[in-house]
C-alpha cells in the first residue's frame, strides 16, 4: 500500500474547473454540486493557472466580507499552485501537503500540461498519512540540527 500512486487514490477522477473571471458564487455552486473542497481555475479551457478551496471561500470571501456574486475567483484565488504528477507516490504527495500547508494537490501530467484532477488528503489511508507525519518529523529535526 505505501507505493500507491496519487492518481490511483483519487476518488474523483473528473476535472472540476471554471474561469478565472468566473464569480467566487458560480465556482462556490459547482463546488457544492460535485461535492468537492476544490475546483481548479483554467483558462483556455486548459491551461491551469489556480486553485479555489474551501477554506479560500472561508479566509478570503467570508471572513472578509466580499460579495460572493460580484468577487471574480481570479481575485481570491491561490495562483501557480503546486501540482505533482500522477506516478507521484500518496507518500510523497502528503509529505509535500504537511509541509507547505493545504489539503488539495492538482495532479498533472507535466511533459503535456494535461489536468487529470486534484488529490485529496482525503484520498490517503490513516497508514500512508502516519509515514508522512513521520518523514515530515525527520525533516524538522534534521533542519533543527542544521540549524
Amino acid at each position: 500500500m505505501p507505493d500507491r500512486t496519487v492518481f490511483k487514490s483519487m476518488t474523483h477522477r473528473h476535472v472540476l474547473s471554471v474561469a478565472p473571471h468566473a464569480t467566487v458564487h458560480e465556482a462556490a455552486c459547482q463546488m457544492a454540486a460535485a461535492n468537492c473542497g476544490s475546483i481548479l481555475v483554467v483558462e483556455s479551457g486548459t491551461v491551469l493557472v489556480g486553485i479555489l478551496t474551501e477554506r479560500d471561500l472561508m479566509n478570503r470571501v467570508l471572513a472578509k466580507g466580499l460579495d460572493a456574486n460580484t468577487t471574480p475567483v481570479e481575485s481570491i484565488m491561490t495562483r501557480a499552485p503546486v501540482c505533482v504528477e500522477p506516478e507521484t507516490k500518496v507518500v510523497d504527495a502528503l509529505v509535500i501537503m504537511i509541509e507547505k500547508g493545504f489539503r488539495h494537490l492538482p495532479v498533472v501530467m507535466a511533459k503535456e500540461k494535461q489536468i487529470l484532477g486534484v488529490f485529496s488528503v482525503r484520498d490517503a489511508v490513516p497508514r500512508e498519512i502516519q509515514s508522512a507525519l513521520n518523514v515530515t518529523e525527520f525533516h524538522e529535526k534534521v533542519n533543527d540540527a542544521l540549524g
